[in-house]
């Protein structure tokens, strides 16, 4: 029961303090799932991003209900997922009833404006820890390359691109493991 607790517990407090989504959470979750906790390594912890990134769902939702799985079964992906959600949906549903009221509020524009752009720092920062982790080749520069410009060219969903690159990688590598 205290492996659980411990569980909720910490995924609660990364849920009442991480603003900006999935990507923006990679450094907190990195610092206190990996280097505090131990419960992960950083390698796993990019495997849960990419499946997270793939499957329905927000990614620090599925990377909590991973990391909880992993460490008590179906119980523990239980605690970590209500963990990680429970101070967000308090949060949101009080900000729902505030912004209706407070939207139009000069001050409450500009505090967004603001969030905003630590939000892009932090995506910033989420992306730069990735890269260096994930493209360590000329075949990661080129599926990079390849999914970025059909990225910003095309309508095709991410998902797509994702299940591609995933395909890439099982030939690439296959044929690379069996040369040797």
């Amino acid at each position: 029961m205290k492996k659980l607790f411990e569980l909720f517990w910490t995924f609660a407090k990364m849920g009442a303090v991480c603003f900006g989504g999935g990507y923006a959470m990679l450094p907190l979750l990195e610092r206190e799932l990996v280097t505090k906790r131990g419960w992960t390594t950083q390698e796993e912890l990019l495997d849960y991003y990419a499946i997270g990134q793939c499957t329905p769902g927000v990614i620090a939702v599925n990377v909590s209900t991973f990391i909880g799985y992993k460490r008590c079964g179906i119980v523990g992906a239980v605690a970590a997922t209500t963990g990680m959600v429970f101070f967000p949906v308090i949060i949101i549903m009080i900000i729902a009833g505030l912004l209706r009221n407070f939207a139009e509020n000069v001050y409450v524009q500009r505090a967004l404006s603001g969030i905003a752009v630590c939000v892009c720092v932090l995506i910033a920062d989420a992306v730069s820890k990735l890269w260096s982790k994930s493209i360590k080749n000329k075949f990661g520069i080129i599926v990079f390359a390849v999914v970025l410009l059909l990225s910003l060219f095309t309508d095709i969903s991410s998902g797509f691109f994702v299940l591609g690159a995933g395909l890439l990688g099982i030939l690439f590598f296959g044929r690379e493991g069996s040369e040797k």
